[in-house]
């Protein structure tokens, strides 16, 4: 099992119109090739430009399979054309984490 850690910044002050475009046009259609998320959430204290989600996958196959159906889908293509001429996000860092021997992953 592994997660992936993503952590968006956007541009101060465009953070809730870039969330409601993503809820508009990316959360169903991410939604359907990712499954549901572990999370996804707005920082709340530091850097409050900032947006994590989490998603969990069986293994690195798993991940690069469902990532690769996203990218291949009309309407993410088209999301991701509507957020890039927005400009409101201006850095990403992903990171893949497995659980410690002693956390269920099962359970999330």
């Amino acid at each position: 099992m592994i997660f992936d850690h993503r952590t968006y910044t956007c541009r101060p002050g465009t953070i809730a119109t870039h969330m409601k475009l993503y809820e508009t046009h990316g959360w169903a259609v991410q939604s359907r090739h990712l499954g549901d998320p572990v999370f996804y959430g707005r920082v709340e204290t530091g850097d409050v430009n900032s947006y994590i989600h989490i998603w969990k996958y069986e293994s690195a196959a798993d991940r690069a399979a469902k990532r690769k159906a996203l990218q291949a889908d009309p309407e993410w293509q088209e999301y991701l054309k509507m957020s890039a001429e927005a400009g409101y996000l201006i850095s990403q860092i992903n990171t893949l984490l497995t659980p410690a021997s002693f956390f269920d992953a099962t359970a999330t």
